[in-house]
């Protein structure tokens, strides 16, 4: 590894309605990744809950840096000397009935450096398969993004949620970033169809790397999610993935390929929009 390369980590989980159980799963599953050398590591979304009812988020929902979610996702990062991007937690609305469904990173001193707000709500109707997810929570409207420095090296990532792939002027808006983090739930009926293809797109037309990290197998609540997590390169290439089930995707960022794409293909620079 060079100052201009770093390992990351995106973790897939199968989420029960037990948040005990699920974060029991998360901590296994971001030691491994450690041990494989990850710096940074991406839960995905839901990872701490997946309920029986789209409500049960409310009855966890905690305040902004306060709770024991937060506490142990904090002391996680501690222990592992890792940048911990925490899928998504349910923070408190200013609508009492609802929550956020909010990103929170977390740097290896178990500070909170950033915060996104869910942004576009997911929306599905095909037959009896239905989500809506505006009943339960309560849209962001910030984008967001953070910066880490590693062995003298900045790092910029963008952060967005799961149907967020699917607004390309949300990345526009973020401007250019080494990596795009994308934790996410995807349902298995739209990521059969969409998933791989959106992340690829989102990674070629920004130049970027895009990290996803999702939901992948059939859960307790007869939810069945698509998984594929995966890294896909500035050339808009697969480095790594897992098919559905829990698991571990390493992959590693490399400045310098960023930087030749972006050369050989300065499309960012031909923008007029």
């Amino acid at each position: 590894m060079t100052p201009n390369q770093l390992k990351v980590a995106s973790i897939q989980m199968v989420s029960a309605p037990s948040v005990d159980t699920n974060l029991a799963s998360a901590k296994k599953l971001i030691e491994e990744a450690q041990s494989l050398g990850a710096e940074l590591v991406v839960l995905p979304e839901y990872f701490c809950l997946m309920g029986h009812h789209e409500s049960d988020k409310n009855l966890i929902k905690e305040e902004f840096e306060q709770g024991p979610i937060q506490t142990q996702l904090s002391s996680i990062a501690q222990l592992n000397n890792i940048y911990l991007v925490a899928g998504t937690i349910p923070l408190r609305a200013q609508d009492e009935t609802k929550v956020r469904n909010t990103t929170l990173v977390f740097a290896p001193d178990g500070k909170i450096i950033s915060r996104y707000d869910k942004i576009h709500l997911f929306g599905f109707k095909k037959g009896e398969e239905e989500y809506q997810e505006s009943r339960t929570i309560e849209a962001g409207q910030v984008p967001q993004s953070f910066v880490i420095h590693k062995n003298g090296v900045d790092w910029k990532f963008g952060l967005s949620i799961c149907y967020d792939i699917r607004f390309p002027e949300l990345y526009r808006s973020i401007g250019a970033v080494d990596c795009h983090i994308i934790p996410a739930a995807f349902t298995h009926t739209t990521g059969k169809a969409h998933w791989e293809v959106l992340l690829r797109a989102r990674a070629i037309e920004n130049q970027c790397y895009v990290l996803a990290s999702a939901q992948g197998g059939q859960h307790e609540n007869g939810r069945s999610t698509w998984g594929q997590s995966m890294l896909i390169d500035p050339w808009g290439e697969i480095q790594s993935q897992i098919a559905q089930e829990q698991g571990v995707v390493m992959g590693t960022l490399d400045k310098n390929m960023t930087q030749k794409i972006r050369t050989q293909l300065p499309a960012l620079l031909h923008r007029t929009l």
